[in-house]
């Protein structure tokens, strides 16, 4: 299974938010938000971390894809 945070980016943008805001809003480092640009995985807390901050829900910034789609 991959993982993608596409939704996270949209969100971003939909909040005019820049990935160094959202590192400070939520408190995470800049090595987990250059993580999730690579779709790699990241803390559960540090997913937490940026719903709390964006005041949204996990499956609005991120997903899980089955293999045979990634």
């Amino acid at each position: 299974m991959a993982v993608s945070y596409n939704r996270l980016w949209k969100l971003l943008i939909d909040k005019g938010l820049t990935k160094t805001e959202l590192c400070k809003k939520a408190g995470i480092t800049t090595n987990a938000v250059a993580n999730m640009g690579h779709n790699k995985s990241v803390k559960v807390e540090t997913l937490v971390k940026i719903c709390e901050a964006l005041d949204c829900k996990i499956e609005d910034i991120m997903e899980v894809i089955p293999e045979k789609e990634a």
